[in-house]
């Protein structure tokens, strides 16, 4: 091949479809074989759906590739097969709906067409809520196409209880789910911070109406609970109190400043403490830096919302701006229900752990023996000793991954039958063993919780902390590794519904003892998004100073619209009791070397892979 080119083709409406060009260098060029040929190396989405050979490239008169001139292919599908039966049928759509694609063919595969762990965990979802059937994490990944997992439908067992409004009397109070009497613990013991502190900041450019947005997050607070709740002791325990939908008033200020006193500004406001019982868990600031030029800052305590929430929150919040604009309510859909039911509902799935046959008994059984001898601390590079009390002070670096590398580590995943998520996962645990922190390794990870599609456009806090233990003793290969994760990490998912918080009660280890102290996360979310009329949103990034864990190693996937892989961004949030920031940018740079050879020589151990000089104590 001399020349090639692949373009997005939408030849008729709603197919779209990746057409590859080439010019022969010498001789003649088959498609079928190329196509063949680029299989082995890409996955099925990013393959051509047809080539064809040209003599030459049409060239605009400045020299630059003529795209309109290329010309159609006569499509004859030769890889795609439609469903045949009416569960296929209704598979496909699922599949499509939730990635977004227009079709999906029998054979497909769902992590082949950018399906990951969390999308995975959603699709579970959707086939319980369709089928009523329950689908195994295992299962799902065992068959991730539709023509392999629709056989075993009807082997799955009985669909877990369905989230729906409980019929409970709206005046009596809600207690707290696990998970946020877990952090409702930490406010009593450490007293109000920011560390729990979930700051979103968007640049908006553009003539906005300050009041409109006012009202705006009026109606947003008043459609989701979690934004008006107040969390008190109550009879000697904690509970949720609702409040009624009201107007902003301290929660929403205005502030004119200049662009330089902005990031002390933000800073500042991103770090607000909040007194949990005496105020709602959401305080918004707009800073105007000129006429058109805002800068909008929502905190939102992680009692109240997680990352998933952001987007739903943005969504709900340019629907209600655009109305507000207009003097009408906002037409947005109700939602299904709100977080109380969802209180509830997940204390009757659980169950008493009383009751050896309830969902908590055997997830409880599960990790008490998955986390048995847990190592008491995994031994960090740091640069200072542990203190008694962490004082919570924290900072960040930011490092990327090439779209090169981004695509072999894909690559690889997909080789052994594992995510994007486990491939990042295998390169953090050798580095840890690399540095010296043993052949025990083990972090913590989060997954969405929201394993109910009710919850998909729902403020709130779901998400559950996952501790992922691996044994890299016997210095395996990258592969061998991988295929350890695997298991691991499938176990955990399916074992997912348990709170942490529970978990970490149980276990009873003391506060300096956590049972991670390594958070590893990929961000797989929709990105928060507000597009509203004559106003841009372009998000920007705050930070409250603070750290969670000793290190929080977070990635997010950068994809153009056809897929190709752009790139990981990632970042690590470091304590800075313990480290330098030189430390932690040595650790990043190691952190790169090691997955390049990782993906260049799967097959050999790991101990030969590093390149890791002593590290500094």
């Amino acid at each position: 091949v001399g020349q090639a080119v692949v373009v997005l083709r939408e030849d008729r409406a709603g197919e779209k479809r990746l057409v590859g060009y080439v010019v022969a260098r010498d001789g003649g060029c088959a498609p079928a074989a190329l196509r063949r040929a680029l299989a082995v190396r890409l996955p099925d989405y990013m393959v051509p759906a047809a080539i064809l050979v040209l003599d030459a490239l049409p060239l605009t008169p400045n020299g630059k590739l003529d795209r309109r001139a290329l010309p159609a292919p006569d499509f004859v599908p030769t890889s795609y097969r439609g469903p045949c039966t009416p569960e296929e049928e209704i598979l496909a759509g699922l599949f499509a709906d939730l990635l977004g694609l227009d079709r999906v063919g029998i054979d497909d595969s769902f992590f082949d067409l950018g399906g990951n762990s969390l999308l995975a965990l959603q699709m579970i979802g959707r086939i319980r809520s369709t089928f009523g059937v329950e689908v195994p994490i295992r299962t799902f990944f065992e068959t991730p196409s539709v023509v392999s997992l629709a056989p075993q439908l009807g082997r799955g067992g009985t669909a877990r209880l369905a989230l729906s409004p409980r019929r409970d009397d709206r005046s009596n109070a809600i207690p707290l789910t696990p998970a946020q009497r877990g952090l409702w613990l930490l406010d009593q013991i450490e007293g109000p911070a920011a560390t729990y502190n979930l700051p979103l900041a968007l640049r908006l450019s553009g003539p906005l109406d300050a009041g409109a947005l006012a009202g705006a997050l009026a109606a947003v607070m008043e459609r989701h609970e979690s934004l008006r709740t107040l969390y008190v002791e109550n009879d000697e325990a904690e509970a949720q109190g609702i409040l009624l939908p009201s107007p902003l008033g301290a929660n929403f200020t205005l502030i004119e400043t200049g662009a330089d006193e902005l990031p002390a500004r933000l800073a500042q406001a991103a770090a607000y403490a909040f007194d949990l019982s005496r105020e709602p868990p959401c305080r918004v600031t707009l800073f105007r830096l000129a006429e058109h030029h805002h800068i909008l800052l929502i905190v939102l305590h992680h009692i109240a919302g997680d990352g998933w929430s952001m987007a739903p929150l943005l969504r709900d919040l340019a629907t209600a701006y655009a109305a507000c604009r207009e003097n009408e309510v906002p037409g947005w859909a109700p939602l299904p229900v709100q977080y109380r039911d969802y209180t509830l509902w997940q204390r009757e799935l659980l169950g008493s752990e009383a009751d050896p046959n309830s969902l908590a008994a055997q997830q409880l059984r599960y990790w008490q023996a998955a986390l048995a001898g847990l190592p008491e601390r995994l031994a960090l590079p740091t640069d200072r000793p542990y203190s008694r009390v962490a004082s919570r002070r924290g900072d960040h670096l930011e490092f990327s991954i090439d779209g090169t590398l981004h695509r072999r580590l894909s690559g690889l995943a997909r080789e052994s039958r594992a995510t994007l998520f486990m491939m990042l996962q295998a390169g953090l645990t050798a580095l840890l063993a690399g540095f010296g922190s043993g052949t025990d390794i083990v972090l913590g990870s989060t997954v969405a919780g929201r394993t109910d599609q009710a919850l998909d456009d729902l403020v709130g806090y779901f998400v559950n902390t996952l501790v992922l233990r691996v044994d890299i003793s016997g210095d395996p290969s990258t592969r061998e590794l991988l295929t350890r994760i695997r298991e691991v990490d499938l176990a955990a998912y399916a074992n997912q519904d348990l709170p942490f918080q529970r978990l970490a009660e149980l276990l009873n280890r003391p506060r300096s003892l956590p049972l991670f102290q390594v958070m590893l996360v990929l961000l797989n979310t929709v990105e928060p998004n507000f597009v509203a009329p004559a106003v841009t949103g372009e998000l920007e990034f705050v930070t409250t100073g603070t750290a969670k864990y000793d290190l929080t190693i977070a990635f997010a996937e950068r994809r153009s619209a056809d897929g190709m892989f752009q790139g990981i961004q990632g970042s690590i949030e470091y304590a800075t009791d313990l480290f330098d920031r030189d430390t932690i940018a040595h650790l990043a740079q190691q952190l790169l070397s090691l997955l390049t050879a990782m993906v260049e020589k799967p097959d050999q151990v790991i101990s030969t892979l590093y390149s890791i000089p002593e590290c500094k104590k």
